[in-house]
């Protein structure tokens, strides 16, 4: 059975043990997917946010935190910090790597079976997508053949482009 899937659609609306919200820093919502999170999972998410900020002040770019998921079908809402895209002259690859590899170590130490990725850092952040598609498929593979406890890890893409391209990784990968 393969582990990792790609869905089109709305990350909000999936039953998983955990989703990743692509925040920014002060991890009190904003545009994009971090917006739709907080919009839907309720102000229980922001609360939780809230909290972490007065407790560690904001998140670096490749840390994850983790709230209760509010109103959302999901159990657990993973927030991380990715890159803003530079040109990739200033370790933004290995920055995005790390939001999720750190996201994965995170859902294990809280017994995350199943989680899904909205595309870290492609929107607003401008970081290239297919590059930014290998760096997330070869990170989690990479962790999942690693640790066993997450059984399924779905890629949330929002847009054709996204999902064409992981759906082309992930099928050539697989053969």
């Amino acid at each position: 059975m393969n582990k990792i899937k790609i869905y089109k659609g709305d990350i909000t609306k999936l039953q998983v043990d955990a989703i990743v919200n692509a925040a920014n820093s002060s991890l009190l919502g904003g545009g994009g997917v971090d917006g739709a999170i907080h919009r839907v999972g309720g102000s229980e998410i922001l609360n939780a946010c809230i909290s972490i900020r007065k407790r560690i002040g904001k998140c670096k770019v490749g840390d994850a935190v983790i709230t209760t998921a509010g109103n959302l079908p999901a159990k657990f809402v993973i927030h991380i910090v990715g890159p803003i895209w530079y040109g990739g002259k200033n370790g933004e690859e290995q920055l995005l790597s790390n939001c999720y590899r750190n996201s994965l170590e995170l859902a294990i130490k809280n017994n995350v079976k199943t989680i899904s990725f909205p595309n870290i850092s492609t929107g607003a952040y401008r970081f290239p997508k297919e590059r930014a598609a290998v760096i997330a498929i070869n990170t989690v593979k990479e962790i999942i053949h690693i640790d066993e406890m997450i059984t399924e890890v779905t890629f949330v893409c929002f847009d054709d482009e996204n999902f064409s391209t992981y759906h082309e990784l992930i099928n050539n990968n697989s053969k």
